[in-house]
């Protein structure tokens, strides 16, 4: 029997080595989480329901401009551990996108309040979407979606982004091929949906995951929760002012953005301006042929409105001081002259004259509502091998381009 020489046993040795440090290096494979994200409670069934001191309250006996202890609409909650980080991975997977650049961060960042940064999106190839993306937080307690409203679900909404040709560019059977051939997947769907057919993965699956995921994304732990719960330093001299003038029957920004989501989910025609050049937006006229709603758009919850600007449907004011000016100078002033006449504008909008020092306190008040401390963690990789999260929004492209100092704390789940 032949021996190997000196110089094959040093080759052997070399490849035994190499083969040691590539074992090491190797990514860990992905395994979903098996317990609920920070402010649920896992039950005996394996779901996630969420908890919140708002629980205690009964909006019965609570209700009022800006009442403090006024209990949280119905939420949707009760996915399981499993299918909420799937959501997660999905989220982050530029697989989901046509050219496989973009994932749903893209224009829902979890630095930048699950929003952009943009007055409009820009989809791939560098294609401008029609509006600015939404921020998602508090999601699990919306009844619509869009900034028209169209969607009424979750699931419904998810279409509109993953298909537009303008956003993310996919097709139904481009995404359930993309899926369906990744084994990571093929084995996470298993666990997240142990009750269900194995293969094929289905869209509903898919849906449902990132349903799964945007319902856990809860921010009600700010300062000013803090305060509405008793706790009376959490709001300093300045931000208590602004309280009173958001709460105010002068200001009435409370009977819109009503505590505690600081939305009341309805659709408001308030004369917002177009940029120069740009086509009057018709809003919810356009999907509800309600010409009652020309110019509408769904009230936004102002839960970490200090970290999403521009704000508007169209990104029209660049700061929170221009956006509170807006409403004060004046009903409809913005309006295009064709358009007076044909808009109804809600009957909230009207002269409130406040003072600059007014507009002042109303910023500081809503910096007050940023609570960022459940904010998930970016998967270290995610299923397809792209690079989790896709293609940064431009905002956070620029070291400076964004203003707040201070980054996300991010949640490990299941990492």
């Amino acid at each position: 029997m032949n021996q190997p020489s000196r110089g094959s046993w040093w080759l052997l040795a070399l490849n035994l080595l190499l083969g040691s440090a590539q074992a090491e290096t190797a990514p860990a494979p992905i395994e979903l989480a098996s317990t609920c994200p920070p402010g649920f409670e896992l039950s005996g069934d394996n779901s996630c329901a969420l908890h919140s001191l708002y629980d205690q309250y009964n909006s019965m006996y609570n209700q009022g401009v800006g009442g403090l202890k006024t209990a949280l609409p119905a939420r949707r909650d009760g996915f399981s551990p499993q299918q909420i980080d799937l959501g997660r991975q999905l989220f982050f997977d530029p697989l989901l996108s046509g050219d496989q650049t973009l994932s749903c961060a893209s224009c829902h960042h979890p630095k930048l309040g699950f929003a952009d940064g943009q007055a409009k999106s820009t989809g791939i190839q560098g294609r401008s979407a029609s509006r600015g993306a939404p921020s998602l937080w508090n999601m699990a307690f919306l009844t619509s979606f869009f900034w028209d409203a169209r969607a009424k679900s979750l699931e419904e909404q998810m279409t509109g982004p993953l298909y537009s040709p303008n956003e993310m560019g996919n097709t139904p059977a481009q995404l359930l091929g993309s899926i369906n051939a990744n084994s990571t997947y093929q084995r996470l769907f298993t666990a997240a949906y142990p009750g269900e057919p194995a293969q094929p993965i289905s869209l509903a699956q898919i849906y449902g995951a990132i349903a799964a995921f945007e319902t856990s994304l809860i921010s009600l732990n700010s300062r000013y929760d803090h305060y509405a719960h008793g706790y009376a330093e959490a709001l300093n001299a300045n931000e208590l002012e602004g309280m009173n003038v958001f709460r105010s029957f002068v200001a009435r920004c409370a009977e819109c953005h009503t505590p505690p989501l600081f939305t009341n989910q309805q659709i408001a025609v308030i004369g917002v301006p177009e940029a120069p050049g740009q086509p009057f937006d018709t809003g919810a006229e356009s999907q509800s042929h309600n010409p009652s709603w020309r110019g509408g758009f769904k009230v936004p919850s102002l839960r970490n409105i200090a970290l999403t600007a521009p704000y508007m449907h169209n990104g029209a004011f660049a700061n929170l001081r221009d956006a509170s000016e807006f409403y004060t100078k004046g009903r409809g002033h913005a309006l295009p002259e064709e358009e007076k006449a044909r808009v109804i504008l809600h009957w909230h909008i009207w002269e409130p004259k406040l003072a600059d020092l007014e507009l002042e306190r109303l910023v500081d008040f809503m910096q007050s509502l940023t609570d960022e401390s459940f904010t998930p963690a970016i998967p270290s990789q995610v299923p397809s091998g792209l690079t989790p999260g896709g293609r940064l929004p431009a905002a956070l492209q620029s070291s400076t381009a964004k203003a707040d100092p201070t980054p996300a704390r991010l949640v490990s789940q299941g990492e």
